[in-house]
């Protein structure tokens, strides 16, 4: 009997599968063990990040505005009169002007600060340390501070008096609001009271801006710069036209990361001033709280929670969708 000859080909055929199979095998451990690894800390997020933001999300639709629970559904009532409240209008109103003023403040001393410590100084580290000392304060400690410091009794006005100014500044005991006109039931502009919160929150986040803005500036291509002065280009347009460019992304960074802050400031405010007089430096996490913890509004201050969330995902989600393109691309 013949026996039929096996290409080397068909040989080469038939052995392939065996080999996938071991390989896929051994992939699948991997892949195991690596999901593994993950379940905890996926479970806790799960649970303790987006099963919380659910559930603050369903209580905000309900009728549970007391000490006791009631989670009769209640549509978007909750959020009508949320916008119909004259505290929550101070709210934004404080909260847009506080984010605008606090992101340039920190990103134009944080540059000029990056940039006096980039000239390669002697000391340069006690600088450095000097400037990102006030990010290790918590912000309890901070507003504490400030609140003494800017006394209008005490502190710097002390100073201002024995200058002979007749009238120094109010600080965060101030009600006006510059410029002022009527919108919706609150009036409309800058409260000065919260000037001073401002002053407290840039002395402490500015570092951070300069520790990015230093990163980025080390990491400028000297050959760029050598270039640039060959070419004729002095400091000035060197700096603008070459080295800032540069610096996008690490602006972009510094804005997102700022935002964040700005909406989630709490401790700061409620140690320096609390909500002040006509709710000039009143921001929606103290709202939140008061209304949740202190009047027991849990439907309300879940409300407010919800629309801090919102607002926080207009800034955050454009710039992870444009990092997941840069990614992809």
């Amino acid at each position: 009997m013949e026996k039929t000859p096996v290409l080397a080909s068909q040989s080469a055929t038939i052995a392939k599968p065996s080999v996938a199979y071991h390989k896929k095998k051994k992939f699948s451990w991997d892949k195991m063990w690596s999901f593994l690894t993950l379940v905890p800390s996926l479970a806790a997020v799960l649970i303790f990040v987006y099963g919380f933001l659910g559930w603050t999300g369903y209580v905000s639709f309900t009728k549970w505005n007391s000490i006791l629970p009631d989670y009769q559904l209640w549509g978007f009532k909750n959020y009508q009169i949320l916008f119909q409240d004259y505290r929550f209008q101070s709210d934004l109103r404080n909260l847009l002007f506080f984010t605008v003023f606090f992101i340039l403040a920190c990103m134009v001393v944080g540059l000029f600060l990056a940039i006096l410590v980039d000239q390669k100084i002697k000391g340069e580290n006690i600088f450095r340390n000097i400037f990102l000392f006030p990010m290790a304060l918590s912000f309890i400690v901070t507003g504490v501070v400030w609140q003494w410091l800017l006394n209008p009794k005490t502190g710097v006005n002390l100073i201002f008096e024995a200058l002979g100014a007749s009238h120094p500044p109010a600080w965060y005991t101030s009600t006006r609001i510059v410029p002022s006109f009527h919108v919706g039931q609150i009036q409309f502009g800058l409260p000065i009271a919260m000037i001073a919160v401002l002053i407290a929150s840039v002395w402490q986040m500015s570092g951070f801006a300069m520790a990015l803005y230093l990163s980025g500036l080390r990491a400028v291509p000297e050959e760029i710069k050598e270039a640039a002065h060959v070419d004729g280009a002095n400091g000035w347009k060197t700096f603008w036209r070459i080295i800032f460019p540069q610096l996008r992304p690490v602006t972009v960074t510094v804005v997102i990361i700022l935002v964040q802050s700005s909406m989630k400031t709490f401790d700061l405010v409620y140690a320096m001033t609390g909500p002040g007089n006509g709710y000039v430096t009143d921001l929606p996490s103290l709202d939140m709280f008061t209304t949740t913890f202190q009047a027991n509004q849990y439907a309300q201050g879940s409300a407010i929670a919800i629309v801090m969330f919102v607002l926080m995902m207009i800034f955050v989600i454009p710039y992870l969708w444009n990092s997941l393109r840069k990614e992809g691309q």
